[in-house]
């Protein structure tokens, strides 16, 4: 039985993009570990620890809690 070349087409478009999606994921994971090292970076300093405090402080207050 041969295949159609429409068929054929689509089999070979398909093999050739199989690579695609893991080249996707791996630039993906990359750019979230970079995002999650300058957000590190950044609430590790005195400057991002007074930002989450003064934030935390903000939405106590707006609770009754704080």
């Amino acid at each position: 039985m041969t295949k159609s070349p429409v068929s054929r087409l689509r089999n070979t478009a398909m093999r050739n993009e199989s690579g695609v999606t893991t080249a996707e994921y791996a630039v993906v994971t990359a750019a979230g570990c970079g995002f999650g090292a300058v957000l590190m970076k950044l609430l590790g300093s005195e400057w991002g620890q007074s930002l989450l405090k003064s934030i935390f402080d903000f939405f106590l207050n707006m609770l009754g809690i704080g």
